[in-house]
């Protein structure tokens, strides 16, 4: 399986997968914002890109990139947890990250929660940087962890090598 291959540009059909991915693994525990209409508007967004990597149909991972000015965020990412420690997150991550860099992105920011410590690990062997524990930053409730990585100033010349 060639997983490079299988990701692209989400579709506006593909909200409803997306918005209920979001909600069984990323907004467990805390309400549901990302319904399907927030996820189509992101889609549409001309300064966002949704990317999915689909497999028989079905999205098995997404990510959510929102471009403000020389930065990136990654807004939502997810991998559905039966295809979890297949490079399906890696390859999304990396197809994110070229895509900030020809945009000219020079850093990504993104957050997890401080108790989700296999999101921090992931991003972490990626490349990202813890850079701030923020309490309450989920809904009053739960403590975020803000991290970060800086791209290489001439990663969208050599496209991402």
């Amino acid at each position: 399986m060639d997983i490079d291959s299988m990701i692209c540009v989400a579709k506006v059909g593909d909200a409803d997968q997306i918005a209920v991915m979001s909600r069984d693994l990323i907004e467990h525990g805390m309400g549901w914002n990302w319904r399907a209409e927030a996820v189509e508007k992101s889609i549409q967004d001309p300064n966002t890109n949704v990317a999915v990597l689909r497999e028989k149909g079905r999205i098995r991972g997404f990510g959510i990139m929102r471009y403000l000015d020389d930065e990136a965020h990654l807004v939502l990412f997810a991998v559905a947890r039966a295809n979890q420690r297949k490079g399906i997150g890696s390859a999304l991550l990396r197809w994110l990250e070229v895509a900030a860099g020809i945009a000219g992105a020079q850093r990504i920011r993104v957050e997890a929660r401080r108790e989700n410590a296999a999101a921090r690990c992931f991003y972490n062997e990626h490349g990202y940087h813890e850079v701030k524990l923020e309490p309450g930053m989920y809904r009053k409730k739960l403590d975020g962890i803000r991290l970060e990585k800086w791209l290489r100033a001439s990663y969208a010349k050599r496209g991402g090598e």
